[in-house]
């Protein structure tokens, strides 16, 4: 079962105190001069306190695996996973695409646990860099697969929206473990699968 374990630093949104953080959200408002008192603005610190509490809270799930009976030793690719995450230096939204493979060993994973462990580690305040590796790690600790391949490619609205304004622009992070880090013929089978 997935559920905060390991996830050093991270508190549990459960445990939220939504008075304090919706008063928080009016406060900071009322400092870069949003009046809170005007009628489209009144109910937005509550809104924004329920906005990122559900940003910030991940669903748990059972990961749940099967033995490899057959003995499948191909790689399982999951193409275009979609990943929601905020960055934790601006506190704004990045999203694109996530890209997860694995090299079977004794066991295999349901197809949808794929895409639930990517959404599991999004939900937090993020750095693709980190969002990318806790995904490998995950699958080759919880999951023992000869190798793991994660490619996350997504648009970072802190560089869209502020500072640069670089529009479209999209940032790819990889991490390998196993087979597909050392053996370049299974390297260059994930990349090709997942087009990237």
């Amino acid at each position: 079962m997935l559920l905060y374990d390991g996830l050093a630093g991270v508190g549990d949104p459960r445990n939220a105190d939504l008075a304090a953080a919706e008063s928080a959200a009016r406060a900071f408002l009322d400092a870069l001069g949003i009046d809170t008192g005007a009628s489209g603005v009144r109910d937005t610190p509550r809104r924004m306190t329920r906005a990122y509490l559900d940003l910030f809270t991940p669903n748990s799930f059972e990961l749940t695996t099967f033995p490899n009976d057959e003995g499948y030793d191909e790689l399982v690719v999951a193409k275009s996973i979609p990943v929601r995450s905020v960055c934790e230096h601006h506190l704004l939204p990045f999203s694109g695409v996530a890209h997860v493979g694995y090299l079977p060993g004794e066991r295999v994973l349901g197809l949808s646990k794929l895409a639930r462990i990517v959404e599991f580690f999004a939900r937090r305040p993020q750095v693709q860099e980190r969002l990318t590796k806790q995904v490998a790690d995950c699958l080759t600790t919880r999951l023992g697969p000869k190798g793991v391949g994660v490619v996350i490619e997504a648009e970072h609205s802190c560089m869209s929206m502020r500072g640069i304004r670089a529009i479209g622009s999209t940032t790819v992070t990889s991490a390998l473990s196993g087979s597909l880090r050392d053996d370049p013929r299974s390297r260059q089978e994930f990349f090709a699968l997942t087009g990237v």
